[in-house]
């Protein structure tokens, strides 16, 4: 099972995303991101995060430690902005916590000109995201960090973020575990994703007890009052049973289609030249930030 902690100090909101996750200190003298259950993405976000993420670690992709959070809000009171306080009344009790990596860096466009990525991570991470329908892992939101950036270890990708992904959770009645997503501007597309090796590589670990006990890492509390079933229970049942026969139809969801790193700059080129045309001619001096990822803040300043 997650471990547990207790919160112990708020450091920071983090305004990158719009959860507002918060930066905390725990009683395990560890330092952790928390993503809080009244945040407005809900509470399924927070079982996709604990289900993809525990994947990830039982097929061995670089994923932080996830722990449960107890979070008193009192220890935020000194929190200056009002939204955030209510944010952190709502979600007094059990949130969830991704270990903290002091100095990573976003792998953003620029990084992934120069990052190497050998092809079979890039697939075995391409085909982890096919599996859990995660299409929020894109050229201008990778959600994968560069860690660690200094010292004498060499750098690796971190997977971070799946709060988007488990889409099917949304709809229980209407998603086809064979349906096909989009993944031609996946974030390390322009790798040459090895996914049918990947597939052969991990397809076969992903069993139904290996999700039994993956889905049983989620709290009940998220997943109570989930339309269509009786109990929590009832509600690991189905995702077990639609992730176990989403992998048996890998064949036809394997993407399989990226464009180049030339053919990425040519769309975005495009497109670019299409928005600028469509400007009226006072806009037309406005610069184009569409796409551009959002400047680095450096976190460990606020850590003594």
């Amino acid at each position: 099972m997650l471990r547990e902690v207790f919160a112990t100090r708020y450091v920071e909101p983090l305004r990158s995303g719009g959860s507002v996750p918060g930066v905390v200190e725990a009683d395990d003298l560890g330092t952790y991101v928390v993503k809080f259950t009244g945040s407005a993405q809900g509470r399924k976000a927070l079982v996709a995060e604990v289900i993809v993420g525990e994947l990830a670690h039982a097929l061995g992709l670089r994923f932080p430690e996830l722990v449960l959070v107890r979070f008193d809000p009192a220890i935020a009171e000194h929190e200056p902005h009002q939204e955030v306080r209510e944010l952190h009344r709502a979600s007094a009790g059990v949130n969830l916590g991704m270990d903290y990596l002091p100095g990573a860096k976003d792998f953003t466009p620029e990084v992934a000109q120069v990052f190497p990525v050998d092809p079979l991570e890039a697939g075995r991470i391409v085909w982890l995201d096919a599996l859990t329908a995660n299409v929020d892992r894109t050229i201008h939101s990778s959600n994968l960090m560069i860690w660690p950036t200094f010292g004498t270890a060499p750098p690796h990708l971190w997977l971070i973020d799946h709060g988007a992904a488990l889409v099917f959770h949304h709809r229980w009645d209407g998603s086809d575990p064979a349906k096909a997503y989009d993944f031609r501007h996946h974030a390390l597309g322009h790798y040459g994703p090895d996914v049918r090796a990947a597939d052969g590589e991990l397809a076969p670990k992903v069993t139904r007890e290996l999700l039994r006990s993956i889905v049983a890492e989620v709290p009940d509390a998220w997943l109570a009052d989930e339309p269509g079933f009786a109990t929590p229970e009832e509600a690991r049942t189905a995702y077990v049973d639609y992730l176990h026969a989403r992998v048996q139809a890998s064949e036809a969801w394997l993407p399989t289609d990226f464009p180049s790193r030339d053919q990425l700059a040519a769309e975005e080129a495009l497109r670019a030249a299409r928005t600028q045309q469509g400007r009226p001619d006072w806009l037309k001096r406005v610069p184009d930030l569409h796409g551009k990822p959002a400047a680095e803040q450096d976190w460990s300043v606020h850590f003594g």
